[in-house]
């Protein structure tokens, strides 16, 4: 159960996540602050309009058949943000073959107005070992 004053910022990340998934780009754009901050593999978008314009289809082409396992999550909230803390397991299929990612993610999200954007996005993930036996 989430705590009730994080509930409204954690509906945005899966309403966001939703978004990508099914190639929602309309949605993605009014979920994000105009000078959202988006960390992923050792690079940098400073903006809404630089992921729009860059990462944000291949990320949508990523996951459009893939299937998203939610393992774990977090929060916390302090004030007007509140930061969402998810661990993930991510399918595809990859030439042909089934594979998976153990994916992090962490979200901050300011509410202004009554309303929760998206200010920074923290995306981080490796390839799963395949289960020894």
């Amino acid at each position: 159960m989430l705590p009730a004053d994080v509930q409204g910022a954690v509906a945005v990340v899966d309403r966001f996540s939703a978004a990508l998934q099914a190639g929602d780009l309309k949605t993605v754009e009014l979920l994000l602050d105009a000078g959202v901050l988006i960390l992923e593999s050792g690079g940098a978008e400073r903006s809404r309009q630089e992921y729009l314009a860059h990462h944000a289809a291949s990320d949508m082409e990523f996951l459009k058949d893939a299937r998203v396992q939610l393992v774990q999550r977090t929060t916390r909230r302090s004030g007007a943000l509140v930061w969402v803390g998810s661990e993930s397991e991510i399918h595809y299929r990859k030439d042909d073959r089934a594979a998976s990612l153990l994916s992090t993610e962490t979200m901050i999200l300011e509410e202004i107005g009554g309303i929760w954007r998206i200010v920074h996005i923290h995306w981080s993930s490796r390839a799963r070992k395949p289960d020894a036996t």
